[in-house]
């Protein structure tokens, strides 16, 4: 039986949209990743977004190995045609900021303005290890971090015909043409997130169109809004300006069995899951849905980590998504 309590969260919730999320670094192929998007895309879902990784993550050999994230994105802009595609996030330490600038306008254009960047420090040092890229001090992650955000919406940002200079600590740009042009005006949308008290909100009210606050429960999601919120007022920017979302692992049912199931298969809990994630039957992940969105939440990455469960992503397009108006 529906309860009062879950009617209101249910209300709350409308205007949220989903997204799909995938960690195509714990074992995933370029077709399996088009499989995904495809079914997403059929499904009604807003975007296929995609973690940026080289290296496997816990358990599992990883097999048939990474994709690289923009390789595998520009060859989706062709084979899809309405989804919305991103990383969350590309870490500043696995390109230099001019070229991802490159990379990331092309495959705009290649989709016809569907592409958004989601762009973080980096943090996984066990992959930069096994594949030879730099990985510094978290203060010199960061101090680079801010100059790829402001090289990269510089390079972009200046008009046809103009010429971009930058000069940072990490980074020189001399007389650059800022080319190719990006498909979207003026930028691709770009994601900041992450829990940091101060440079992490800072960075998001200059430069994000996004705030993104991942594996966070209601509560700390509403300390990390705030939290960014407060640093687009500083800088005399509408704090509304800035769409604010999360992250978290889906595992829906069509009834407990079928969440047992699936849980089962990424080797979960359901009853973490239920805690953690978007979890339950469809009418329990409307009401967890509900209560992000009372936290502030208008966006909802489900992180797919069993990329072979298409039915999973047409049941929550089915009968999750349209309860979200």
């Amino acid at each position: 039986m529906t309860t009062r309590g879950s009617l209101a969260l249910r209300a709350s919730v409308t205007g949220m949209d989903l997204r799909i999320f995938t960690e195509p670094q714990q074992g995933a192929s370029y077709d399996d990743l088009l499989t995904v998007a495809r079914a997403a895309e059929d499904s009604g879902f807003d975007a296929f977004f995609r973690s940026d990784h080289y290296l496997v993550m816990g358990s599992g050999d990883g097999l048939p190995g990474p994709t690289d994230a923009w390789t595998s994105l520009a060859g989706l802009a062709r084979d899809t045609s309405r989804i919305r595609l991103g990383t969350l996030v590309s870490p500043g330490t696995f390109r230099w900021p001019g070229v991802l600038a490159v990379q990331v306008a092309q495959v705009d254009q290649m989709s016809n303005g569907r592409v958004e960047l989601g762009l973080g420090a980096g943090w996984y040092e066990e992959e930069h290890a096994a594949y030879g890229i730099d990985f510094p001090a978290i203060g010199e992650r960061f101090d680079r971090y801010a100059e790829q955000l402001e090289l990269i919406t510089g390079l972009w940002d200046t008009p046809v015909g103009e010429r971009y200079s930058f000069t940072g600590t990490h980074y020189t740009v001399t007389d650059s043409p800022g080319l190719p042009k990006p498909f979207q005006r003026p930028h691709p949308p770009i994601i900041v997130g992450g829990s940091g008290k101060r440079r992490t909100p800072q960075l998001a009210a200059r430069f994000a169109d996004e705030f993104n606050a991942n594996f966070t429960g209601p509560d700390d999601t509403r300390v990390l809004f705030d939290r960014v919120r407060a640093a687009c007022t500083d800088i005399g920017r509408d704090p509304d300006s800035l769409r604010l979302s999360n992250a978290l692992v889906v595992c829906c049912g069509r009834d407990d069995a079928e969440v047992a199931e699936r849980a089962d298969a990424i080797g979960r809990d359901p009853a973490a899951l239920r805690e953690n994630g978007i979890a339950g039957t469809p009418a329990e992940c409307v009401d967890t849905l509900g209560r992000f969105a009372e936290a502030g939440s208008q966006r909802m990455y489900l992180q797919l980590l069993d990329l072979s469960d298409l039915d999973q992503i047409e049941l929550v397009g089915a009968e999750v998504a349209p309860q979200l108006g």
